[in-house]
């Protein structure tokens, strides 16, 4: 395999500091910039996992800069170039402590939630008797809080605005960006066959103004279908053949983890790191249009720090 990347510790021009995240290393550049470093690690259950995949950093960066630039006719966001392939750099924005979260179908955690009997998710009720994978009426909105560490609370409205984490002028805008971004994010997917299932989306703000931060529609954030063979399969209550992250979840279910205590992660080996490895490469072509074209892995490290340094001193 590749190498991949797991690990960076830049020290660029007028740097003031790094947040190293699950899956992103975030450098403060001057208080001014951030420099989003989009690295091969992954996560699952809020624990990253110990082996890296392989071109997943330059899948989600690439998405992501593609779907940012889609969508800047709806909202303002933080992105201003992507100078490597695994890089992003933006704008430095005061990032609102909760995460907008938009299902369009019954799956993942608001399925389990559903099926342990649970009639509502941040006081959103349910209709009675839906199947697992149906298509809500309309998509839903369920907030959860942005945990610095550990697991996101699901949250509602009420208690955001309630314990002042957003004012009911921002939250209210937070909704309709996010209804919007997904609207276009649904277009964009079934203009590729896909269905574009559930997502987040992260805001910040900037001089008084909200922008649009981190990633947008990647299968780290995102989960899609494929559009073929939805009805069958809903109809037969078989899984839907799908594009995201869930895939590697169930995995570690059926090893016996789940992150709770005392669980041990699963061993991750070649074969199974090169399956998600190609699932990313995969979901990238689909969701794009485009063919995946693999960066040079064998200076990684060198080749980022060149490319951002290069491009900050033109800031």
């Amino acid at each position: 395999m590749s190498n991949a990347l797991t690990r960076t510790d830049f020290d660029f021009p007028k740097q003031k500091g790094v947040y190293h995240g699950k899956v992103r290393d975030v450098y403060n550049i001057d208080d001014e910039f951030l420099v989003m470093v989009v690295t091969d690690r992954i996560s699952a259950f809020d624990v990253i996992l110990p082996e890296g995949i392989p071109y997943k950093g330059q899948v989600l960066n690439q998405i992501a800069s593609k779907f940012l630039d889609a969508t800047s006719d709806i909202v303002p966001n933080w992105k201003i170039a992507s100078p490597d392939p695994n890089v992003t750099v933006g704008h430095q924005c005061e990032p609102f402590k909760v995460e907008m979260v938009i299902r369009g179908y019954l799956t993942g955690h608001a399925w389990r939630e559903y099926r342990e009997g649970k009639r509502s998710i941040c006081g959103i009720p349910f209709l009675q008797g839906m199947k697992e994978n149906q298509k809500f009426p309309e998509p839903i909105i369920t907030p959860t809080t942005k945990a610095d560490e550990g697991h996101d609370e699901d949250v509602s409205r009420e208690e955001i605005i309630g314990d002042g984490l957003v004012s009911e002028k921002d939250y209210d805008l937070l909704e309709e960006y996010t209804r919007k971004l997904f609207q276009k994010g649904t277009e964009i997917a079934a203009e590729k066959g896909l269905i574009l299932v559930d997502t987040k989306y992260e805001f910040g703000k900037k001089d008084g103004k909200i922008y649009l931060i981190d990633e947008i529609n990647t299968p780290d954030s995102s989960r899609y279908f494929y559009a073929n063979g939805y009805e069958e399969r809903l109809a037969k209550g078989e899984s839907q053949k799908q594009l995201s992250k869930e895939f590697v979840r169930q995995w570690l279910i059926e090893n016996g983890f789940q992150g709770k205590e005392g669980q041990k992660i699963p061993v991750m080996d070649e074969a199974f790191v090169r399956s998600v490895s190609e699932r990313y490469i995969e979901l990238y072509e689909n969701i794009t249009g485009d063919q995946f074209i693999k960066s040079d892995t064998t200076q990684l490290l060198s080749r980022i720090e060149k490319n951002v340094t290069e491009f900050l001193k033109t800031l």
